[in-house]
């Protein structure tokens, strides 16, 4: 089962979240806001994470940064839920690490899509083609062009 965190500082907008999330299978857990969010990543290391902008203590920009700063969590995919939707701020949220984006009101379709695109990239990347066949550890060096 998929985890994911929600940090979100509106009581009513993580219920939402969970409910839409939990009717399609996957396990939540919220934090209310940006200080608690990073403290749930470390003790309940989510797949993923529904990240509002606009929170008290940290907001998402801070704690964005500070999940790509830290090696052990990089590679979390973060996803900006905020009501940021003017022209420009999507381009800015992505270019600020996170790997994706839904502005709110959120749509349930445009949810369930976004999460299976970010989980598939990921499950993509994990199967990448850096790695020789099993029992063919010499596959990469001749893939690579060098018959030696």
């Amino acid at each position: 089962m998929t985890n994911v965190l929600v940090a979100e500082d509106h009581p009513v907008n993580r219920e939402l979240l969970r409910e839409l999330l939990e009717a399609r299978g996957y396990n939540v857990t919220e934090a209310p806001d940006g200080q608690e969010a990073l403290r749930m990543i470390e003790q309940a290391h989510p797949d993923i994470l529904l990240l509002d902008i606009g929170m008290p203590i940290l907001d998402g920009f801070a704690v964005v940064r500070k999940i790509r700063e830290n090696p052990s969590l990089a590679t979390l995919i973060v996803l900006a839920v905020t009501a940021y939707a003017m022209q420009g701020d999507r381009e800015n949220i992505l270019n600020a690490g996170f790997d994706g984006y839904l502005s709110k009101p959120i749509n349930a379709r445009d949810l369930a899509n976004e999460l299976e695109r970010l989980l598939r990239k990921r499950e993509d990347q994990n199967t990448a083609p850096n790695q020789p066949p099993e029992g063919n550890a010499s596959g990469k060096i001749r893939a690579a062009g060098n018959g030696k």
